[in-house]
């Protein structure tokens, strides 16, 4: 960084958030004292499962699951998301088309573009213009050939929220499994699914303050189901391998500091997030913040900024000392713009300059304010490279001009 007494500002959490020192120092024992496999009969095991209980029954209070054993550990969310998809099709043999939608995390639609190949049929919803699924198009592909349904609690680069709820009772209605990728839902938003109808839900542990290599499927009890992973019998047969205790530990940990902020989260968070976006957006004309400003995660503002290039933007973000990503980190490094974007139909000139700013309880409104001051020359600096930007703003020239139409 080229401004080394400048505390970094870290504003992207949706990619990974700092772990928790309290879930850091509940995990310490695990690799050391407490060493012992939870599946063992004798007095090491013993200690370390009684550990692991009480961590499941953490993260079954988080999730609001009747269950403590409707919890099972996994790897992360992409193995969740993996396993609640392909359960799903073995478990239905006879069913052949899967439903999701054109903004999934490519955790679910990498899966899916394989599966067509094998000879399923995906159908995948569109979004608006905002970001928003249309329910009768969905009503309409609800069949018997449907084994499962899989879209996102809440998108990872707008923070748009989908209707899972009313669409897993709408799958239920029909005969469908409903699963839900919501890996940036889980810590973010109050839960309930004791009382709804999904079926399955993902979720990862470094997503809410809690370690890497942890992650959870949520599996009501009596859907069907069917292992991804075989050999011994942890998690009830329906997981197997050694578990990651000291994951675990972490993650119930998590989970606990996450029903502790809950409200947090929802007022000094969200209040952040305005904050930034009301200052940024009036100081930088053409910009303009993308998805469901109106029904989106607390902690999450994407903003496009039309005729320069957001990897530009975030490097001279980080100059400063700040840290944002532009459109999922899975994606970066790619000078498309993201499938988020274009499935909404935002223009190129705009897609091109969309930065995603995730906060976090741990950010302070001195940071916001410092974005809030660094960003305008940023983008002033750049737009005096593009060859759309004259002096006055879009170059008018039609020979020039990149015209955009708004979705």
């Amino acid at each position: 960084m080229s401004i080394p007494n400048l505390t970094p500002i870290y504003l992207d959490n949706n990619a990974t958030t700092r772990c928790a020192p309290e879930a850091v120092t509940a995990m310490l024992p695990y690799f050391t004292e407490q060493f012992g496999n939870p599946s063992s009969m004798h007095s090491f095991g013993a200690k370390v499962g009684h550990a692991t209980k009480g961590a499941r029954a953490s993260l079954q209070k988080l999730l609001g699951a009747e269950f403590d054993s409707e919890i099972i550990y996994t790897a992360g969310g992409t193995e969740a998301d993996n396993t609640a998809i392909l359960s799903a099709l073995k478990a239905n043999p006879e069913r052949k088309e899967i439903i999701t939608s054109t903004v999934e995390h490519h955790a679910v639609l990498h899966l899916c573009e394989q599966l067509e190949k094998e000879g399923y049929t995906i159908h995948k919803l569109k979004v608006d213009g905002k970001g928003r699924l249309d329910l009768d198009e969905y009503a309409k592909l609800l069949t018997d050939k449907v084994a499962v349904v899989s879209v996102m609690w809440a998108n990872n680069e707008t923070g748009t929220y989908f209707p899972v709820e009313k669409m897993a009772e709408m799958a239920k209605a029909a005969g469908i499994l409903f699963h839900t990728d919501a890996v940036q839902a889980v810590g973010k938003i109050p839960l309930n699914l004791k009382d709804s109808a999904i079926d399955m839900l993902s979720l990862s542990g470094h997503k809410l303050h809690g370690p890497k290599g942890i992650g959870a499927l949520y599996l009501r009890r009596g859907a069907r189901f069917r292992p991804l992973l075989r050999g011994g019998g942890q998690e009830r047969g329906r997981r197997a391998g050694t578990e990651n205790v000291p994951g675990i530990i972490g993650l119930g940990v998590a989970a606990e500091l996450a029903l502790e902020h809950m409200e947090q989260e929802n007022t000094y968070v969200r209040a952040l997030r305005d904050k930034l976006q009301a200052g940024i957006l009036a100081a930088v004309p053409n910009a303009f913040a993308t998805g469901d400003v109106d029904n989106r995660l607390p902690n999450t503002l994407n903003i496009a900024f039309e005729y320069v290039e957001g990897e530009a933007i975030l490097m001279l973000l980080n100059k400063q000392g700040i840290a944002a990503s532009s459109g999922s980190a899975c994606t970066s490094g790619s000078l498309e713009p993201s499938h988020v974007m274009r499935a909404m139909g935002i223009p190129y000139t705009a897609a091109h300059g969309t930065i995603r700013f995730s906060l976090s309880r741990e950010n302070t409104e001195a940071e916001i304010d410092r974005v809030i001051a660094a960003v305008p020359p940023i983008i002033a600096q750049l737009r005096k490279l593009s060859p759309y930007w004259g002096e006055n703003g879009p170059v008018t020239d039609p020979e020039k001009a990149f015209a955009p139409t708004y979705a």
